[in-house]
């Protein structure tokens, strides 16, 4: 039987798309206490169907799947241009596929609008009309309100129409910065992006004989699996090491691993990789919040999962990568060296270079070492910083790694940063190698 948590949660996935959620309303319709509905509300937005827009209420959204999560929702904008709904607030929870800058005259304008457009205008009236009777959605910059008839054509279309404050450029700005954060977002897989589901798990029941383990070896070429009760909660983990000296008709619940090691599903891939690692975990159980089973992971999953990461284009965009595009490798002799110039984005309100930039800048030049001497990916576990000196702006830095120690699992280097002749920073990286 279904928990209240896991009934609320079906519960609001039936509402229809654009339903407003109260946890007043659903407290008394489902007869549980208000701090019950609460969590299984906040449950439901980190899954993503449900969303918290501020002076208009939490709202039942339409789950984004992976390929298009770069899309935002109208909920979404009014948020992150401190907007106003004016009109329309039946469709906020609609995606937007574009948005279009109205600085040209209304006819040229029109030829860019259709349907899921978001059209970013001042008080131009005739323009948000025309946007709204095409299908779009109409953004007004500047602070400007619009007329009383609009806002009932927005209304009656279903379509927002929102007012923020700032500027054009900078509404323009700010939207196209949340897009391409999806972007990066997107391709930060998490576990529940590249987890077997639970309909193509094979499970064991504690009640199962051992000889059913054998039977699912032959059968699915696996030797571990998990081991759920009747309700699918997970209780423990069976593979070969457990089974090893047992008589096929002893029951799995005395063999068994209990209290394995799980995952949530909104974890990123690479969290789990170095807890498998570290762990020495083949197989790692999926679970949400009432350890229910949805899932398992796989080294290999993992593996895939990672190499793929590595080769989209806009991961290059992250902090560590732009602050190590201005970093130069060269080799001296055996040495690897890293030359660079500490720009002002990489500097205090001192004017010195900011000790978590040093730390990164250190922290990916072990890595980088590392994976020279192995094909493979590092999770960094352990910076250890003996000292940081103040170094001023536009100053030339040379940063040199030397190799501490290397196994199958594990790297440790010693990572020096000389301004000049001078030491001005010094750490010990020790990193987990995950073989690719």
């Amino acid at each position: 039987m279904a928990t209240k948590h896991e009934q609320i949660l079906q519960y609001i996935d039936k509402l229809p798309i654009g339903s407003k959620i109260s946890v007043r309303q659903i407290a008394k319709d489902l007869d549980v206490s208000e701090g019950t509905a609460y969590r299984a509300i906040k449950e439901a937005e980190t899954q993503g169907y449900v969303s918290t827009i501020e002076r208009v209420g939490t709202v039942r959204i339409e789950k984004k799947q992976k390929e298009n999560i770069e899309r935002l929702t109208f909920a979404e904008v009014v948020n992150i241009v401190d907007g106003h709904v004016l009109g329309g607030r039946e469709g906020l929870h609609k995606t937007l596929n574009k948005f279009v800058i109205g600085a040209m005259q209304l006819e040229a304008m029109m030829r860019y609008i259709d349907a899921g457009s978001l059209l970013l205008v001042g008080n131009r009236f005739q323009a948000h009309k025309i946007a709204l009777q095409q299908g779009a959605a109409v953004l007004i910059t500047g602070g400007f309100d619009t007329s009383e008839e609009i806002k009932q054509l927005a209304d009656r279309l279903a379509l927002p129409i929102i007012s923020s404050s700032y500027d054009t450029f900078t509404v323009a700005s700010m939207i196209n910065r949340a897009i391409y954060d999806r972007l990066i977002k997107k391709e930060i897989v998490m576990v529940e992006d590249i987890l077997k589901p639970l309909a193509e798990t094979p499970v064991l029941l504690a009640s199962d004989p051992v000889a059913k383990w054998h039977q699912y070896t032959e059968l699915y070429h696996e030797t571990r699996f998990p081991v759920v009760d009747e309700q699918m909660r997970l209780i423990g983990i069976v593979t070969s090491k457990d089974i090893i000296g047992h008589d096929q008709t002893a029951l799995v619940e005395k063999v068994m691993t209990k209290n394995p090691i799980t995952s949530s599903p909104r974890v990123s891939v690479a969290s789990s990789a170095h807890t498998m690692v570290w762990e020495g975990i083949e197989l790692l159980p999926v679970v949400d919040n009432g350890r229910k089973l949805v899932g398992v992971l796989s080294r290999n999953d993992v593996l895939k999962a990672l190499q793929y990461t590595a080769k989209q284009p806009q991961m290059s965009e992250t902090f560590p990568n732009l602050i190590m595009s201005h970093f130069r490798e060269e080799r001296q002799g055996e040495d690897l060296v890293y030359t660079g110039e500490v720009t002002p984005q990489m500097t205090n309100h001192l004017g010195t270079m900011a000790s978590g930039i040093m730390t990164t800048v250190m922290a990916e030049v072990g890595c980088n070492l590392l994976r020279n001497h192995r094909r493979a990916d590092m999770v960094p576990e352990n910076i250890t910083v003996y000292f940081l000196k103040p170094v001023q702006m536009e100053s030339k830095i040379h940063v040199k790694p030397r190799l501490l120690d290397i196994s199958r699992r594990f790297g440790k280097v010693e990572v020096s940063v000389y301004q000049g002749e001078l030491l001005v920073g010094q750490a010990m990286v020790s990193a987990q190698i995950i073989d690719r």
